[in-house]
């Protein structure tokens, strides 16, 4: 698992560095003005259904029953059963698909009603909606392949593909603005088609596994049924979850003109720590969560559990506690340029501290939901979050006044932290989670080490990093005095305490490659 959670996080924190790379292009181009707000919508849409129908309900379903077929049955029937669900998931995406660019106005004034104020940004935004919502159905069935090969335990190509998205939207942000009537439609053009080129790299990577998918005429066949079946639960709460997120960018577009680009800014660095982490673990989690409970050990599916909490919260604490002390530099490093004034800078920093506070439970959860997922409950995690979502808005709404821009992040992270307890608790009392003795003296020695660290950070931003601050090209080398020396902070902190041992994990890594 820990080579999995390892292939995946690498492959993640690649894709994450070219998209700071996209982003602050972005940001120098655009800023945080009515053309960024529209194109982050026009971005979101797709992704939303995305997260839904191809990451979310159906990997849950997907995955658990392609590698339980693939250890039971082989792998004749595995692919068969790949084909049919790809058959059917095309023909409905594809139908989602035509409907979405019909009623693209209304689909934008519910996910963006406060852009309906200005009818030149709603109208831009519904553009940009219709060219970006092809990517939809591309990168669903690009994430069906990259099921087929986690299933497989091969990660190193599906954690690969979103490389292509941040590549080719970069090619098309460089190459196409100045030709079409804004940047935000040269990246528009650039999502939709790093949609295809996603797809067909995956497809050439399932091939060089041994399997050759292809679409049959699409039947709903008894296992094609059951799998409907089992995303049925998984498709409200996959929904429950894009809501919490979506409520974000609702109330976002109802505050101030900008406050949905200052959110995308803060919530994309915040989504560094929380893809490489929590995507990677929960990745390499379901399957192996997946052949031990369906072979009946209960207890080492526990203790994978433990390993995987214990793996999340080793990187995730200090990356909390990083983004909180010197959310400002980095900000200020990645995005100050340009269009993208000392305003905008500090409104997006203070945006990071609140999405801060919650990353270590964003990343618990995708840690924590496979639990119930591997054993075939995608029902409970469903109930969980519509109460979960219910939270989020009460407390966006509460918060929208007097906190303004900070209102939607701060309500995110309090509401992920309820989700954590809630689901910690149904598994403990199902005795599918019990905390061992190493996680539980770990964890708060961890915990401490990121104290240490952050009391360090604090000291090289007054030190280090302010003196250099007035200097565009020193800011880079103060950024790196920070993160150079956060990290062996956290490392020797981590060591001194007995948070981790650092010799052990490297022999453990060396073992595994050996």
């Amino acid at each position: 698992m820990l080579r999995g959670i390892l292939t995946v996080g690498g492959w993640t924190l690649a894709s994450r560095v070219l998209g700071f790379a996209r982003d602050m292009l972005i940001a120098a181009l655009l800023g945080a003005g009515p053309v960024a707000d529209a194109f982050f919508v026009a971005n979101r849409l797709p992704n939303l259904f995305r997260r839904l129908f191809g990451e979310g309900a159906f990997a849950a379903a997907f995955v658990p029953a392609f590698s339980g077929l693939l250890a039971a049955e082989g792998q004749a029937e595995a692919q068969r059963f790949a084909e049919q669900a790809a058959a059917v998931l095309t023909f409905w995406l594809v139908g989602l698909t035509v409907a979405a660019e019909i009623f693209m106005p209304t689909v934008v004034a519910a996910i963006a009603p406060g852009f309906r104020a200005d009818p030149e940004k709603f109208a831009l935004a519904v553009q940009l909606c219709r060219i970006t919502f092809p990517y939809m159905p591309l990168i669903c069935l690009a994430a069906l392949l990259s099921g087929v090969l986690n299933g497989l335990d091969r990660f190193a190509a599906a954690a690969a593909a979103p490389v292509v998205y941040n590549l080719v939207s970069i090619a098309f942000m460089l190459g196409l603005t100045g030709l079409v009537p804004t940047a935000g439609h040269a990246l528009a053009l650039g999502v939709s088609a790093s949609g295809v080129v996603q797809l067909v790299l995956l497809g050439w990577a399932v091939r060089r596994a041994g399997m050759r998918i292809r679409l049959p005429r699409p039947r709903l066949t008894a296992r094609m049924r059951e799998l409907l079946r089992r995303m049925g639960p998984g498709l409200i709460g996959a929904g429950v979850t894009q809501l919490n997120l979506a409520v974000d960018v609702i109330i976002g577009s109802l505050l101030p003109a900008g406050t949905v680009s200052v959110l995308y800014y803060a919530d994309r660095v915040n989504q560094l720590p929380l893809g490489t982490i929590g995507v990677a673990v929960g990745t390499a989690l379901l399957p192996t969560l997946s052949r031990q409970a369906l072979a009946g050990q209960g207890a080492a599916a526990v203790a994978t559990l433990n390993r995987a909490l214990e793996y999340a919260l080793l990187l995730t604490l200090p990356a909390a506690l990083a983004l909180l002390v010197v959310a400002r530099p980095i900000i200020a490093v990645l995005f100050g340029r340009g269009a993208f004034d000392a305003a905008s800078v500090a409104l997006a920093a203070q945006a990071l501290g609140a999405y801060a506070v919650g990353l270590p439970a964003f990343v618990l959860v995708k840690v924590l939901v496979p639990g119930f997922f591997a054993r075939g409950d995608t029902a409970m995690p469903v109930k969980i979050g519509m109460a979960v979502v219910a939270l989020n808005l009460a407390l966006n709404l509460a918060f929208m006044g007097p906190l303004q821009h900070l209102g939607p992040p701060l309500a995110s992270s309090l509401a992920a932290w309820v989700n954590v307890a809630a689901l910690a608790w149904v598994l403990r009392r199902r005795g599918h989670l019990a905390l061992d003795a190493q996680l539980r003296r770990t964890a708060p020695r961890m915990l401490a080490a990121g104290l240490v660290m952050a009391l360090v950070l604090w000291g090289l931003e007054v030190a280090v990093y302010q003196p250099l601050a007035g200097v565009p090209l020193l800011r880079w080398a103060g950024l790196g005095v920070l993160v150079g020396g956060g990290m062996l902070a956290y490392g020797a902190a981590g060591q001194a305490l007995g948070g981790f041992d650092l010799r052990a994990v490297a022999a453990g890594l060396l073992r595994r490659r050996a």
